[in-house]
């Protein structure tokens, strides 16, 4: 392709050849040359154009994608929200569920001792049962020494004359 100032070098150039030519061959050579320079004219305002084109596309796609980045964005930020009050909330049942199993091993130990305690009592008074068998018949309910208990049930009631007097 010839460029706007080669078309015009290559028509000097031939103007100076043809020193001694007609009018017409000037007129037709310049008319040559008014052509390429049109023609690359129009090539020039054609590239333009598309290059125009071009570019005004280019920008309604990094529009695009920049919209659509910016609502990503949002939902992201929309979601991550979401993420951090649920690990707050799931951090506070945490927390609440630590607590009552520390306030479950205090009442487990308090009671694993109470009936440790139990145990022993119950190995204490199997060990000694003959005993509290016999003692057992000689207080009454309140814990009292229950005297009509007391007394052996086959003995005789003996009674003086002094204590019937009255």
């Amino acid at each position: 392709m010839a460029s706007p100032g080669g078309a015009y070098s290559s028509g000097t150039s031939s103007l100076q050849n043809s020193g001694s030519g007609s009018e017409g061959d000037m007129n037709m050579n310049m008319n040559q040359n008014h052509m390429q320079v049109n023609i690359t004219d129009q090539k020039k305002r054609k590239r333009m154009q598309s290059n125009r084109e071009s570019a005004r596309r280019s920008r309604m796609k990094k529009q695009q994608h920049m919209e659509g980045l910016s609502a990503q964005i949002e939902e992201l930020k929309k979601e991550n929200n979401q993420i951090t009050t649920n690990v707050g909330i799931t951090t506070q049942m945490y927390l609440n569920v630590e607590s009552e199993n520390a306030i479950l091993r205090v009442q487990m130990a308090e009671l694993s001792n109470r009936l440790q305690s139990l145990n022993e009592i119950i190995q204490y008074i199997e060990s000694s049962n003959s005993l509290f068998q016999e003692t057992d018949q000689l207080f009454n309910d309140c814990g009292f020494l229950d005297a009509w208990n007391s007394f052996p049930v086959n003995q005789p009631v003996m009674t003086s004359n002094d204590m019937l007097m009255y």
